[in-house]
């Protein structure tokens, strides 16, 4: 027999998940408990003393390294949710994909067989791939697409690093069912945690397709995003790639997650945002979280009733199962449910936990204002390079490759695009990933734009007064479209302070590097100010973060130390402002010896042909039309 015990609430921007929690029969479980005891009892004596001498032995010697495989098949599947039918590109038939489940020190090799109509890439969102760019997996950065029909293999080692992180895809907006949690254990087993041991972890992904559910073609919303159109809505929020029992579907309710849990156990909640465009809260009715974890960082244990989880982001929680047995609702504000008095099939009461207005940011500013590192050793207080980066929106010209239209005197319509310090990123066509052109000297450096350290004007970034009303396209300066980049010297140490701007009110910009954590030593709202808001510097436990979310209106600091050489992607994380040019590159020089310097790619790494058919998608499909115009 269960009793129903609550159900998780997470909202974002009027979208609504469902998943129940349920607690275990505590009298089946105590019956049982007795039963195995008394038959146990009958094993003392004697063997008693030389099964703790062999148990601590176990527990004193940590486990071998290993390799841990396996095979990713992307195909195309149909799915039915919310009474739809609908075709999605999946990792071995499963939404979410596989989980990978590794120790630290462990090796990885991931066999990718491409059915699918695509070109793939599979990134390993916070792996630092130490002197392995070449398994990051950013399409024509690190690598040549795997093309439809054709296979490749990631390998990299996994050292230093314990924890909750995940993989996706890197292509188009395939990432909202193309991904899945990357569990690190650490190699001495659970009791070597720095808090106590769990009764059990659980990964919770939260998504909404365009991070879970959508029943849009997601290649055609990229290609909407990337010619300015913004309007393509996910139909569903998901949790495990389960949209939940509050969405009431032709009368028939749709299965949630559901999680069993027993009467006063620990659990471990690995809980990840696998969505496209928005930030999370995450809140279990009457329960707390105490915070161990994020980004695969141990930090200081902070006790919370709610998560603020961006896109990228992970967190690791404990929660004690506690609460008396009752059941409730995972839903976001305002939206349409079928009441808080309804009875479950059980005889249980839905129970609504309260949550933020959809619209209070300060949740989410607090959240990771109160993150601190569990470790301080000593780090570099110097800096070698400072960057100030504003994120903000600009406009260009529609190009013959894209759906736009003309004016009536004939000149191009211009489109919405993102930016960093007024430029927007963009790849052009070419014919061997940027690392391989690095490692080879073979760059062009004309076609690269460096990343400017600052913007090309100051102003108030933050004051809403400066945006107008409607359509804002003409009012925008002029942007230019480059492939930014930015060489770091090996070693150097670099700031990067991010700006939000008040043309971009939604929610907090998660910024991810690859290839680095970063140290968030400061966050602030309003504009930053270098002179008053560095005394407010925490350089003494810093939270280690790959994804840093910048506070809406505000601005965050970040530092890191260049060692790692290769071509690293700093991008936002919400899909449509990577889509539409919120990223750079930078170039990591070699070190001075070989220790300290990328080794040359595999010898099966994915070669990009000659022939069109081998370009990337978005390549290929401009240069099509740009020599059909011609």
């Amino acid at each position: 027999m269960l009793a129903q015990l609550f159900f998780v609430n997470a909202y974002a921007h009027g979208q609504t998940l469902g998943s129940l929690i349920t607690y275990q029969d505590r009298h089946r479980r105590q019956t049982t408990s007795k039963a195995a005891t008394m038959k146990s009892q009958s094993l003392h004596g004697t063997a008693a003393a030389s099964l703790v001498v062999f148990f601590l032995s176990i527990m004193a010697v940590p486990a071998a390294a290993a390799v841990v495989e396996h095979t990713f098949t992307v195909s195309q599947m149909n799915m039915t949710r919310l009474c739809t039918e609908t075709l999605v590109t999946v990792v071995n038939g499963q939404l979410p994909g596989p989980m990978i489940e590794v120790m630290e020190g462990d090796s990885v090799a991931v066999h990718i067989v491409n059915k699918s109509p695509y070109n793939i890439t599979i990134h390993w969102h916070g792996v630092k791939q130490k002197l392995n760019c070449w398994a990051d997996g950013v399409p024509m950065i690190t690598q040549c697409p795997i093309l439809p029909n054709q296979n490749s293999t990631y390998r990299f080692n996994i050292s230093g690093q314990e924890g909750t992180l995940w993989w996706h895809a890197h292509d188009l907006c395939l990432r909202a069912s193309l991904h899945g949690a990357f569990i690190i254990r650490p190699r001495n087993g659970a009791s070597s945690y720095p808090f106590p041991k769990p009764h059990k972890d659980i990964p919770i992904i939260i998504g909404l397709r365009m991070g879970e559910w959508w029943e849009k073609e997601l290649a055609q919303v990229d290609t909407n995003m990337r010619n300015g159109f913004f309007a393509d809505e996910p139909s569903a929020s998901t949790i495990n790639g389960k949209v939940g029992d509050l969405y009431n579907c032709s009368g028939a309710l749709q299965d949630g997650y559901v999680l069993d849990v027993e009467p006063g156990k620990t659990y471990l909640l690995r809980v990840l945002n696998a969505a496209l465009f928005h930030e999370y809260y995450f809140r279990i009715a009457g329960h707390k979280f105490t915070v161990v974890a994020a980004d695969a960082n141990y930090v200081n244990p902070y006790t919370t009733d709610i998560l603020a989880i961006s896109p990228g982001q992970t967190v690791d929680a404990l929660v004690i199962a506690d609460a008396p047995p009752r059941r409730g609702m995972l839903q976001y504000k305002h939206s349409h449910i079928h009441g808080t008095e309804e009875i479950d099939p059980y005889g249980n009461v839905r129970v609504v936990p309260g949550m933020p207005d959809m619209h209070d940011k300060m949740v989410s500013f607090y959240f990771h204002g109160n993150l601190t590192a569990l470790e301080h050793p000593r780090r570099r207080t110097d800096v070698d390079e400072h960057l100030f980066l504003v994120l903000g929106v600009g406009k260009t010209s529609c190009r013959r490759a894209q759906s736009c239209t003309r004016r009536k005197d004939g000149s191009d319509q211009n489109i919405l695009v993102a930016t960093m310090n007024n430029v927007s990123f963009e790849l052009h066509s070419q014919m061997t990933s940027l690392l391989e052109a690095h490692y080879y000297h073979t760059i062009n450096m004309d076609a690269l734009q460096e990343l400017p350290d600052r913007p090309p004007r100051e102003f108030n970034y933050t004051d809403r007064t400066l945006v107008p009303e409607g359509p804002k396209e003409e009012l925008l300066e002029q942007t230019p479209k480059a492939t930014v980049a930015r060489r770091l010297g090996h070693g150097a140490a670099v700031e990067v302070v991010f700006q939000s701007t008040a043309l971009l009110q939604k929610n907090a910009h998660p910024m991810h590097l690859h290839g680095y954590d970063m140290f968030v030593v400061a966050q602030g709202l309003g504009n930053y100010d270098p002179e008053k808001d560095v005394v407010r510097y925490n350089l003494v436990n810093p939270p280690l973060k790959n994804t840093v979310a910048v506070p809406n209106l505000g601005w965050a600091a970040v530092r890191f130390v260049a060692d790692n050489p290769g071509v690293w992607f700093l991008h936002c994380h919400f899909q449509s402002h990577l889509s539409t040019g919120m990223a750079a590159v930078f170039f990591v020089e070699d070190g001075p010896t070989a220790a300290t310097s990328l080794p040359p790619p595999p010898a099966d790494f994915p070669r990009c042909g000659l022939d069109d058919n081998s370009m990337p998608h978005e390549y290929y499909f401009q240069t099509r039309k740009d020599s059909s115009d011609a």
